[in-house]
């Protein structure tokens, strides 16, 4: 079998990065291409040292594209970015994994209040499929443009998503999201400073957090109610991961740990890379792969169900969920070249 030929739109950062680590050892595909305009006709590692040797592709600009096949491009670019590229890609003929926010929310009116600009390609929203593999493979098998979810989203769609299907929880909701320093991206910034962040932690996008809207967009996709999501971002003093910790009241009488219990187990038994935990997860046993680790328990004493889910920010929560999705498309095993242990220490 020939291998799928990829692109990679945007090496800079540390997602395009993630996506050349997890499939430079893909057994079923090539990375044929990989853009990055500030650096055009560098190598790869001069950018990303830990490449050295291993990768030491030439970066090419992404006007170059039309001189390659490519059977599937990743934008890895920056939301307000990845808009103009899609609607520059629209003659060609290969699908678009797009890990930007540019495509996740339902309109281009919705994007403009919560991203604060104009949206320069509102018709492809009508196109645009949303990228969990487990709650949408079937609508992401045969789109041209997947909207690869953020990374907080991710950690809460997929723990509430049992929940939510069934119709068992009270339509408002608590997120409380902790989250490793690369999630602010690569270009320095006075929040991820080291003096900033180092033996420091705090709140913010307090009510106002871009991934508020998206969250609670999908979870009112997928519960058919109009759910209220009150969600809190925290900065942690650590390099990636992300831990969320959800608060949930039962919508009937009756409801028990046994209930939940079975909710979340017949729900993603077939699904490879959840894994339902005893006790709470921690983001060093996620570190550096596809998994996202859940916990549920039901407090009887407050009447409260509480989730506790826990990813890699730049795996699941984005370059590896990507890589999921695109193996959906080419027909491969969703865990297809995600198969990395965990890093731990």
């Amino acid at each position: 079998m020939t291998n799928k030929k990829v692109a990679i739109i945007g090496a800079s950062g540390f997602t395009g990065s993630e996506l050349v680590r997890i499939l430079h050892y893909h057994p079923n595909v090539d990375i044929e291409m990989i853009t990055s305009e500030s650096h055009t006709d560098k190598k790869l590692s001069n950018i990303h040292p830990f490449f050295y040797v291993i990768v030491d592709t030439k970066l090419e600009s992404v006007y170059d594209l039309h001189k390659h096949h490519i059977d599937l491009a990743f934008l890895a670019l920056p939301h307000g970015v990845s808009m103009d590229y899609v609607k520059q890609f629209q003659k060609f003929d290969f699908p678009i994994i797009d890990l930007s926010g540019d495509f996740r929310l339902s309109n281009a009116e919705t994007y403009q209040k919560w991203y604060a600009q104009e949206h320069i390609f509102p018709e492809g929203f009508a196109h645009a499929v949303y990228g969990i593999p487990e709650l949408f493979e079937d609508t992401i098998r045969s789109s041209k443009l997947i909207a690869n979810p953020g990374c907080f989203p991710t950690s809460i769609i997929l723990a509430l998503a049992p929940l939510m299907k069934n119709n068992l929880v009270d339509i408002n909701i608590i997120a409380d999201s902790k989250t490793g320093v690369t999630g602010a991206g690569v270009k320095a910034k006075a929040v991820n400073h080291f003096s900033n962040v180092h033996d420091n932690f705090k709140a913010y996008g307090i009510k106002t957090h871009r991934h508020t809207i998206e969250i609670q967009e999908k979870l009112n996709e997928m519960s058919r109610y109009e759910n209220k999501v009150q969600f809190t971002p925290h900065l942690l003093p650590v390099d990636r991961g992300i831990l969320s910790t959800i608060y949930l009241k039962p919508s009937n009488s009756g409801f028990n740990n046994n209930i939940l219990q079975k909710t979340y187990s017949d729900f993603y038994s077939d699904s490879y890379f959840i894994r339902l935990l005893d006790s709470s997860p921690s983001i060093k046993n996620v570190r550096g792969t596809n998994y996202c680790d859940i916990f549920t328990t039901y407090d009887e004493r407050t009447n409260n169900i509480i989730v506790v889910s826990a990813i890699d920010n730049l795996v699941r929560g984005a370059a590896g969920q990507a890589v999921q999705n695109m193996n959906i498309i080419f027909n491969y095993d969703q865990h297809c070249g995600l198969e990395q242990m965990p890093l731990f220490p």
